[in-house]
């Protein structure tokens, strides 16, 4: 992923999966304790590292992937201690020559490798299980192309074999993929986005496991410097169908004559571009969301596009009605029994302004308040008008909560 513009994730557990067939596996399994916000490409280890990584908790990451320079157990040792200082979890580079991997409370786990084929994930599930004896419940990184990637790459017929032959061999604990959908205006990928986090998500919860997934912040190759919205759009389109974790590519801007442009979230000689404080602004409203987040299983993704018949898209939903417009709308079982409902605006340029009845009285629906992450009464935003109207800012998703029927 750090040098390509195809990739996916998988993060695996170092810990025993539901299937009978692993049954000699350990029995602690990776448990995801907070919604993780993270990156592609950490900081450099110099004398300026202590500064990296507040600048990191600033703004509102939750979880450091060491990827790129925290390579040597020196170097890995000290990520982690900033890690714990400032709050944070890491996922470290597997050094395979060391006699054990770190052992630390801020670890969550090891990367393994890059973008296997499937001829790579018998040596892959051996790597597992050796982690599995020396560190369960932690995870066992590897990193997987998407669905626009080719045979070539997969070594598989079709991206659901590879994805399916992932899951049955190496039995992973969190899905993620990455992808970086073109919204420019003679090239829009985001219906393709879409699809590929459909398909993570139907795998995710039939392997009974949370999804994350990558995004883009910056430019490099034919993508254009994304704006904050639409950067959040990326964010809250995976929220939508589910994901429990959204991470950045990238963080700190890679040199090679792919990234020739610099800008990243943080440039590379460790200057922050404006995309740090608009990831800080769209990170707060995220780790608010975060804690609810956390408690819902996706049950079902509807998309409203223009002129559509939202009578039929929205029957047996729980929104009765909703003025036309482009939305996207996941929906969720909470923990408790109550429904969730994400809307969000599918357009990335425009504002939105939807009426919106619930199918239950609107007193008794909540929103998740992106700014305390307390659940307030719904507020209509335009009370003078017939019905509740939301606002909705471009590519912006808002969350609502239901009673249980």
């Amino acid at each position: 992923m750090a040098h390509s513009t195809i990739g996916a994730v998988v993060l695996l557990s170092l810990a025993n999966p539901v299937a009978p067939a692993a049954a000699t596996q350990p029995a602690a399994r990776f448990v995801q304790d907070r919604f993780c916000i993270s990156f592609w490409v950490d900081p450099p280890c110099d004398e300026r590292m202590d500064e990296y990584y507040r600048q990191i908790a600033e703004a509102n990451f939750t979880v450091v992937l060491g990827n790129s320079h925290a390579r040597k157990p020196e170097q890995i040792a000290r990520q982690l201690a900033l890690c714990r200082k400032y709050g944070l979890r890491a996922i470290v580079r597997d050094i395979r020559a060391s006699a054990a991997p770190p052992d630390d409370p801020a670890c969550w786990g090891y990367l393994l490798q890059d973008e296997p084929k499937v001829n790579d994930f018998a040596q892959l599930a051996q790597r597992v299980r050796d982690l599995h004896a020396t560190r369960p419940g932690r995870l066992a990184y590897i990193n997987l192309y998407p669905s626009h990637a080719t045979p070539r790459h997969w070594g598989a017929a079709t991206y659901e074999e590879y994805v399916s032959r992932f899951l049955r061999e190496v039995r992973p604990d969190v899905l993620c993929f990455d992808r970086y959908p073109l919204m420019n205006p003679d090239a829009d990928e985001r219906d393709g986005y879409c699809e590929n986090l459909d398909t993570i998500r139907r795998h995710a919860l039939r392997e009974g496991i949370p999804f994350w997934n990558f995004f883009n912040i910056m430019p490099y190759g034919n993508h254009y410097d994304p704006t904050e919205a639409q950067v959040a759009w990326q964010i809250y389109t995976s929220l939508a169908y589910g994901a429990r974790g959204i991470l950045y590519f990238c963080y700190w801007t890679p040199r090679g004559r792919e990234f020739p442009r610099g800008g990243a979230i943080i440039t590379a000689d460790g200057r922050p571009t404006r995309h740090y404080d608009q990831a800080k602004r769209i990170n707060a409203r995220i780790r608010n969301l975060g804690p609810t987040l956390m408690k819902l299983t996706s049950t079902g993704v509807l998309r409203v596009r223009p002129n559509d018949d939202t009578g039929r898209i929205l029957a047996g939903s729980p929104i009765r009605s909703l003025t036309d417009g482009d939305y996207l709308i996941g929906l969720f079982r909470h923990a408790d029994g109550r429904t969730a409902i994400l809307l969000n605006n599918y357009r990335f340029a425009y504002t939105a302004w939807p009426t919106v009845e619930f199918a239950a009285d609107a007193a008794r629906v909540v929103e998740v308040d992106q700014t305390t992450g307390r659940e307030l009464p719904l507020r209509d935003d335009s009370p003078d008008m017939p019905g509740v109207q939301l606002s909705l800012d471009a590519g912006e998703g808002r969350l609502f909560l239901m009673p249980a029927e």
